[in-house]
């Protein structure tokens, strides 16, 4: 399943290292994953420290519109 980033996520990035594929795009105060970027392997689960990245089927419609909607204007958090 698609990793999605939830509204706990305030101001972190330490997930953006471990993602293969660079999926992650950054607000102002938050990322989102690139759904049609990510490939559901789950290492960015793990990884967060504020347990603020779920797969798909744990997240809301919201939350999956929120991440899916915001990537498409969203610069890459890598660069």
């Amino acid at each position: 399943m698609v990793s999605v980033v939830t509204d706990a996520c305030i101001k972190c990035k330490s997930c953006v290292d471990v993602c293969p594929v660079d999926a992650f795009r950054e607000g102002d105060s938050q990322l989102v994953v690139d759904p049609d970027t990510c490939i559901s392997c789950g290492v960015c689960i793990s990884e967060c420290p504020q347990e603020a990245i779920v797969s798909d089927d744990e997240a809301d419609e919201a939350t999956i519109k929120f991440n899916a909607d915001n990537a498409k204007n969203w610069p890459n958090a890598n660069e």
